[in-house]
């Protein structure tokens, strides 16, 4: 697919199914695009459609199959919208960081990911819900290669890459990095079971509230 140069052609882009839950459109919204008045459209859309079919197909359709509807917070990046963001300071990494997972066509290794808001656990979060809860959830289940926290919502980064570097990292307290690339949990499996004894089997999505 040729990068889109009119409506119908970037309508056609939109229109692309990632997986059973997501489609293209859903992750070309950006709000310093339309505040600023740039497109948000992939170079390489072949490239952007590949890798954010892993990721959807990978983890966020389990996700959604699970806890019930997600929102999409932030998607795709293009090169040139992100490089924009970082230099006004816009909450965009640099586009030669390793970890920037939002540049889905960027050339070289492979990565994707998305800023995500689970609402059934956001509830449990507003009222007193240890993040780690989650965190500990999606990386026992999911072959997720990193996470990272933010504290409105419990919203979180979450990348697939083929090879997993099975890393997390949060914002909310305690910050930092809860788990290295290449490390053991220091919880047992046991322990962080107990943690999420409650949470929806993989693939039961639960009911309404």
């Amino acid at each position: 697919m040729r990068r889109p140069a009119s409506l119908l052609s970037l309508e056609a882009l939109g229109r692309v199914r990632l997986s059973r839950h997501f489609w293209m459109r859903e992750f070309l919204h950006s709000e310093i695009a339309n505040l600023h008045g740039l497109p948000n459209i992939p170079d390489d859309p072949d490239l952007a459609i590949t890798r954010g079919r892993a990721l959807c197909q990978t983890l966020l359709d389990p996700l959604q199959e699970t806890f019930g509807r997600i929102f999409v917070r932030s998607g795709y990046r293009s090169a040139a919208l992100n490089a924009f963001g970082n230099e006004r300071g816009l909450k965009c990494a640099r586009n030669d960081n390793p970890l920037e997972c939002h540049i889905w066509d960027r050339p070289g290794p492979a990565i994707a990911g998305a800023s995500v808001v689970i609402p059934w656990f956001a509830d449990r979060y507003d009222k007193g819900r240890d993040w780690r809860d989650l965190a500990w959830w999606l990386h026992d289940h999911l072959p997720v290669s990193e996470l990272w926290f933010f504290p409105k919502l419990a919203a979180f980064n979450i990348a697939w890459r083929p090879q997993p570097l099975r890393r997390i990292d949060s914002y909310i307290p305690p910050r930092g990095t809860l788990l290295a690339a290449g490390s053991e949990p220091e919880e047992t499996l046991a322990m962080r079971r107990r943690r999420y004894a409650d949470f929806p089997p993989l693939g039961g999505a639960p009911g309404p509230a």
